[in-house]
Formats: structure tokens, C-alpha cells, sequence
């Protein structure tokens, strides 16, 4: 096999962490873009003074980089106890039934096509290393060598809302007002594109069906509050 046809295997093997990313950081970013514009849009359909634009475009980053920021912290964090308390779970299996268990990593060998014997041989063999580590990756889908942060899930969502919402926030402020709303509708389509093709890139999927989900998401939300920000501003 020639260099240039050779596969790229450690694509696959950090596929994972490239998807942690993903959540955290991509989908923090579309946030960010969509719900500030979303916001900026509908105040600015009311016509306010400038001094509420800005004041409405901080808070609302402000707001929503806080609220991504501790959703992460307290989801990812209840994850990482549920990982924890199902490994000290297999450690009690394993020391009160040790059979058992070598029975199940034996079994569930012979469900990924192993034969019973080289299933039991590598059950065997994995459990004289380390059994709990060898449970709790065939068994319970966890590597008790990388469980979930927290605080880098907090810091990635927080930071990639905030700059998602500057984006918007900035075309509103530099933009002269009979064009802010189309210019910000324009940056928040580019961006979301942009955040799209990177999701679909790094998750090795479809990008196109990825940016056209983030398009479509982004308009209809923008369309929603310009639709409110205008009758709010007429009849109040």
C-alpha cells in the first residue's frame, strides 16, 4: 500500500475527544450566535435608543455565557459521579464475585465475534491486568482513565458563547441603523455556516446537512423575535 492510500488511524482514535470539543465549544459558539442575534434583532425592531441595544447585547451575553458555563459544570459534573459511582460499583462485583465477572467480560468477548476460547483467554488475560478498567470499557462504555471534566466543559461553553455573541453584538454597534438588522442577519448566516461546516467536519458527518440545520435554525429564530420586537415596538 502506497503512503498517499495508507489509512489515517488515529483519526479514529481521537474521534471522541474531537466530539467533547464539539459539544462544548462549537455548539456553545452556535448559542451564543443565535441567541444574542435573536435578541438584538427583536430589541432593535422597537427602535430603542442605542444606549438599550448595547445594554440588551451585554446582558444578554452576559446572561447566556453564565447560564452555558454552570449547565455545563452541573451536567457534565452529575456525568462524571454517575461514571465514578458505577466503577465503584464494578470494584464491589469484582471483589465479591470474582467469577462472575469473569464470566460476563468472557461473554461479552463473544458478542463483538470472539470465539468462547479466545473470549475466555482474553477475559482471562484482561482481568489479571486490570479487571475493573477491562469492566468498565467492555461492560459500561467508560475509560476510567479519561472521565469527563467538568471545568474544561464550564470554561469551553462560557468562552464560546461569549464569542459567538460578540459577533452579532459588534455589526449591530458598527452598523448604521436602517442596515443593522440585514447586516446582522447576514454576519449571523455566514457565522453560523461557518459553525457548521466546522461541526460536520469535526464529527466526520455531513456538512452540508449541518450548516443547512444551523441556517434554518438561526433564520427562524431571528424571524421569531424580529416578529415580536416589531409588535412589541408598534403597540406598547
Amino acid at each position: 500500500m502506497s503512503e498517499t492510500s495508507a489509512p489515517v488511524y488515529g483519526t479514529e482514535e481521537s474521534l471522541g475527544a474531537r466530539l467533547n470539543a464539539l459539544r462544548a465549544g462549537v455548539l456553545g459558539a452556535n448559542d451564543g450566535i443565535v441567541s444574542v442575534a435573536a435578541l438584538l434583532v427583536g430589541v432593535v425592531a422597537a427602535q430603542p435608543p442605542t444606549g438599550v441595544v448595547v445594554t440588551a447585547g451585554v446582558a444578554g451575553i452576559a446572561a447566556g455565557a453564565l447560564s452555558m458555563g454552570v449547565g455545563e459544570y452541573v451536567s457534565v459534573s452529575s456525568q462524571r459521579d454517575a461514571e465514578r459511582a458505577q466503577l465503584e460499583r464494578e470494584r464491589g462485583y469484582h471483589d465479591s464475585h470474582p467469577e462472575c465477572e469473569l464470566d460476563q467480560l468472557a461473554r461479552l468477548h463473544e458478542e463483538t465475534g470472539m470465539s468462547p476460547e479466545t473470549a475466555r483467554r482474553a477475559a482471562e488475560e484482561q482481568t489479571a491486568f486490570d479487571p475493573i478498567a477491562a469492566h468498565a470499557r467492555a461492560h459500561l462504555g467508560i475509560d476510567p482513565e479519561d472521565l469527563v471534566n467538568p471545568w474544561h466543559a464550564a470554561i469551553a461553553s462560557l468562552s464560546a458563547f461569549t464569542a459567538g455573541g460578540l459577533i452579532p453584538l459588534l455589526v449591530a454597534l458598527f452598523t448604521p441603523a436602517p442596515f443593522t438588522i440585514p447586516a446582522t442577519f447576514l454576519a449571523v448566516l455566514l457565522s453560523l455556516g461557518a459553525t457548521g461546516f466546522l461541526s460536520g467536519h469535526l464529527g466526520q458527518a455531513q456538512r452540508r446537512r449541518a450548516v443547512l440545520r444551523n441556517l434554518v435554525g438561526g433564520t427562524l429564530a431571528m424571524a421569531i423575535t424580529y416578529g415580536i420586537g416589531s409588535f412589541v415596538g408598534v403597540h406598547v
